[in-house]
């Protein structure tokens, strides 16, 4: 066991990693006109989600057990979800509500009803903005637009900064970031600037393995190879998230688009190679025309959170522990399936290989191995019949400190099965 110093997360960044599922909801000018990416000319008269239920969005997300959600305030068109007093190019010169709507201000009301957290996406690169071409006036005319986001919808856990479209350019980030900081001390900030959270660097929904929680710099965007230069008082502990669109390639709705939609079995795949290793997901799901989530989307997005809560709602054992070995014992032999461990991350990773062993047939066999723990790892195993496992870690930094281990049985319980006698609680 060898010893050295550690990245720590604060105590904001622990919360958030323990989220785990986020959904991004993209919606804006770019809804209407069947594009990804606008060029910040389309009209605002095109923009009139007649039928507009911010809290049909937030149910969704609720009721499939997500925890955060994040807006696309300002996409890289430059047209505003709220009535800034920056710019007409915004839902005030649109005909919803006759120019008074304020999407984001739904929004984060149906989230303060429904106890869920509140993130927001705000473009750096802004395709109408006059001010654009001049990177001082610019900065002004964002930091106001952020300042106005910043302080008037709430509690925000997430600022998101999208690289895509500012390969080159520099803003200023000490202010933009210093802005965050003042008016949201808790948020966390994504990916460039001083971030607390980064990129995963795919759009794809998957991280790496092992991916670990400390990085000094990650991928601009999809489009370059470039690595952001983050400023000095970025934290060495920086987790990632892995955003990915419920419908292949496409953020934002299009019609007649259906058959993009990914499959359960696709989405439970990215879960595994998300938050089985250690990072969160943030799945979109993007509002149609009418400002309502799609039936099919919502459909999917429900069998996905009815299907994590089927196969992890309820552990058959569960413990806790430190050192290099950690047992779990429950009586009697019943089938596994899973097993689950989390380190404790407020000291740290400390772990750089274990293998998880059963008790068969009165032998330990090795049914899982690996490089990390970190926040969680999820390892899927071959089914068996077994009373014990045992977590051996083989080569660490610092003794363990185990938050958590459990095994679970994904096949389906009959209702006898599921009675408290399987439900155990070992070495708490």
């Amino acid at each position: 066991m060898t010893k050295t110093k550690l990245a720590l997360p604060t105590p904001q960044q622990i919360a958030w990693q323990d989220l785990e599922l986020g959904m991004f909801f993209h919606f804006g000018i770019n809804t209407y006109c069947d594009q990804e990416w606008g060029d910040g000319t389309d009209s605002p008269e095109l923009f009139n989600p007649a039928q507009l239920d911010a809290r049909q969005w937030i149910r969704t997300a609720s009721e499939a057990g997500f925890k955060y959600v994040i807006l696309t305030a300002k996409h890289h068109d430059g047209f505003c979800l709220w009535p800034t007093k920056t710019t007409a190019y915004s839902v005030q010169s649109s005909p919803w509500k006759n120019g008074q709507g304020d999407v984001v201000r739904e929004v984060a009301d149906a989230c303060r009803e429904e106890g869920m957290l509140l993130g927001l996406y705000v473009s750096p690169w802004d395709r109408n903005a006059a001010c654009y071409s001049d990177p001082a006036a610019y900065d002004d005319f964002y930091a106001e637009q952020l300042t106005e986001l910043l302080t008037g919808y709430g509690p925000l856990v997430e600022v998101w900064f999208d690289g895509a479209g500012s390969e080159g350019r520099q803003y200023d980030w000490p202010r933009i970031i210093g802005l965050v900081k003042q008016h949201q001390p808790d948020a966390m900030i994504f990916n460039m600037g001083a971030p607390t959270i980064r990129w995963v660097g795919n759009e794809d929904g998957v991280a790496p393995y092992p991916c670990w929680n400390t990085a000094d710099s990650a991928r601009v965007s999809m489009f370059t190879s470039d690595m952001n230069t983050w400023l000095e008082a970025t934290p060495e502990w920086v987790p990632a998230e892995c955003d990915v669109p419920i419908r292949a390639r496409h953020w934002f709705w299009h019609p007649d688009d259906e058959s993009s939609l990914h499959s359960l079995d696709h989405l439970l795949d990215l879960y595994y190679r998300s938050v089985g290793h250690g990072t969160t997901l943030l799945l979109n799901v993007s509002p149609d025309d009418r400002g309502l989530l799609p039936d099919s989307d919502v459909e999917r997005v429900r069998e996905f959170g009815t299907e994590i809560r089927r196969r992890f709602g309820q552990c058959l054992a569960e413990t806790k522990g430190s050192g290099t070995e950690v047992m779990l014992d429950w009586g009697a032999e019943r089938p596994i399936d899973h097993v689950i461990a989390m380190e404790d991350i407020t000291y740290g990773e400390r772990v750089r290989a274990y293998k998880v062993e059963a008790l068969v047939g009165g032998e330990w066999k090795q049914v899982a191995q690996g490089s990390a723990i970190g926040h969680k790892k999820i390892d899927r195993i071959e089914p068996l019949q077994t009373a014990s496992i045992r977590l051996r870690i083989s080569e660490c930094v610092e003794e363990p400190i185990i938050r958590y281990l459990a095994v679970y049985s994904t096949k389906n319980e009959t209702d006898e099965e599921k009675s408290s006698e399987w439900l155990i609680e070992a070495g708490m």
